[in-house]
């Protein structure tokens, strides 16, 4: 098997794995890891030879990308403490922890090569985090605070990493210019990300053809990374940057089937993305076992420290955390999504999973130091940091969904209920109002206004049935399935006329492009 034949067999596994996954309750990242780590087990598939210095600009742009379009810009502002708690204290706490644990166990370990190694293994995976909660039904605001921390934390992580690396290359370090370089690096990928979020806003409007507008989307988060990093900034926040711009300002409400073919579009990029990167996760495998030759059990026990810190550092910083974020959450702000009981803590503690960025940044540590001597203790701390991704992600993922049914930790629907409620509402008064605005401008026969008006009811009550007079629900509930089997009809009519132009594309003289042409017609017809 060649490089291109294992691409293609992570690809495929990439889309099985996700109604395998739902079938027996465990997250498909964790699926791909396992397949990676069987797949590594074979003599005949071979080593990944990607450069690890590609690995990080290939695979996080587009996934950074696709899970901020699942948020908005004021979700994280409303959520800023337990965000900045997580995303930024918790990385420095256990960065320093994991440095301090390494430093005392591994001979021979320098402290810079110790903090590189803590940097590294401190940010939970934001796309290991959000896969899983999202297929668990965990509470909104669970869901909300992992996916910020997630989102976050790599910005902070892959700074102090590059901190560490170039103290333990060049011997020096200097903590002024090291706290000088985090807000540079700041400062730049923020500019960088609105810069290009403004741009790819104008430029859209220049082509709006959905298909070429979607394409630039792709194009964007890279070319987002790409130019921060050779400015010196964060990479990661200037594509968070960029994406939160887009996502505020960058969506025509009328734009439908941009929205719509932008959705399934991102949708397959996440799948298949998430799953060659946690694929190439437990593909690592590979180098473990080649640094660990002859040296099971020294190193399998300073692996086993290292990832008792990183686990119980977390659920001892989450405690006083959500107590502290509890008590400032009584006193000022109501928007702030925190977990409301312990059971939602130990959730959140046992959803702290690592994955894609901290094998990027132990595959990318350098071979020698500036003085052309080895870096120090390199094998070993590949070696830890993969065993604390797998004990993190293969035995958390896999126990993640039995803990939460266990502790009964389940979304509100109620409270989705009615959220969805007052936006039935909202929208149907829109509509009442647009229809008394055209009344007031053009002449309308009265029955075609009360036909509108029940029509703009209709709009509500079709997103919120509880809208509806009791009177009238079960009227309204005969009308849709008088609805709904008129559209099966009108589908089964489609359907048929689809199957006779797509015969028409096989026979003599048929030209593709006017059927292609006519096929599209008769698709749009069936969205409606």
């Amino acid at each position: 098997m060649d490089q291109l034949a294992l691409l293609f067999v992570l690809l495929l596994g990439a889309v099985i794995s996700v109604p395998v996954g739902d079938r027996l309750s465990v997250p498909a990242p964790v699926l791909m890891t396992l397949l990676g780590i069987v797949l590594a087990l074979l003599e005949f598939v071979p080593n990944v030879q990607i450069p690890p210095d590609l690995i990080l600009p290939l695979l996080l742009p587009p996934l950074l990308y696709a899970a901020v379009r699942r948020t908005s810009w004021r979700q994280f502002a409303a959520n800023k403490r337990p965000i900045f708690l997580l995303a930024v204290a918790l990385v420095f706490v256990t960065m320093a922890c994991v440095a301090a644990a390494a430093n005392a166990i591994v001979p021979g370990l320098p402290l810079a090569a110790a903090f590189a190694l803590g940097a590294l293994v401190a940010p939970p995976d934001p796309v290991a985090a959000t896969a899983v909660a999202g297929q668990l039904g965990l509470p909104r605001r669970l869901v909300s605070i992992l996916e910020g921390e997630g989102l976050f934390n790599d910005v902070t992580a892959i700074v102090l990493y590059h901190v560490a690396i170039a103290a333990a290359v060049s011997g020096t370090f200097s903590p002024w210019q090291a706290g000088l370089d985090l807000v540079l690096s700041a400062v730049v990928a923020v500019a960088v990300g609105l810069a290009l979020g403004w741009g790819a806003n104008k430029l859209m409007e220049l082509l709006g053809e959905a298909t070429l507008q979607i394409g630039l989307t792709l194009l964007v988060p890279y070319a987002s990374y790409v130019m921060a990093e050779e400015l010196h900034g964060s990479g990661v926040l200037a594509v968070l940057t960029t994406a939160l711009f887009l996502a505020e300002y960058g969506s025509d409400a009328d734009d439908v089937m941009t929205r719509l073919a932008g959705h399934t579009f991102w949708n397959i990029v996440d799948t298949l993305v998430t799953g060659v990167a946690f694929g190439l996760v437990g593909l690592e495998l590979h180098n473990a076992i080649h640094t660990a030759a002859g040296r099971w059990g020294e190193l399998l026990g300073w692996a086993a420290v290292v990832v008792c810190v990183v686990v119980f550092v977390r659920l001892l910083w989450l405690l006083p955390a959500t107590w502290l974020t509890k008590r400032l959450h009584a006193r000022r702000d109501y928007d702030e999504d925190i977990p409301v009981s312990w059971r939602e803590t130990v959730v959140m503690w046992w959803s702290g999973m690592r994955g894609v960025a901290s094998v990027a940044l132990v595959l990318a540590i350098p071979l020698e130091t500036e003085a052309g001597a080895p870096f120090p203790s390199r094998d070993e701390i590949i070696f830890i940091a993969f065993g604390v991704i797998m004990a993190t992600l293969v035995v958390q993922g896999l126990t993640l969904p039995w803990l939460v049914r266990a502790l009964g930790v389940r979304a509100d629907t109620d409270v989705e209920k009615e959220f969805a409620k007052a936006l039935a509402i909202r929208a149907s008064k829109a509509a009442k109002r647009r229809l008394r605005e055209i009344e007031e401008a053009e002449e309308l026969p009265e029955e075609l206004s009360e036909q509108m008006v029940r029509r703009a009811y209709d709009i509500g009550v079709r997103i919120s049935p509880e809208l509806a007079e009791d009177e009238r629900r079960e009227a309204y509930r005969e009308g849709a399935r008088r609805v709904k089997r008129v559209r099966r009809i009108q589908q089964e009519m489609l359907s048929a006329a689809r199957h006779e132009v797509l015969a028409a594309r096989s026979e003599p003289g048929a030209d593709p492009e006017v059927v292609d042409r006519v096929l599209r017609h008769l698709d749009v017809r069936s969205l409606r």
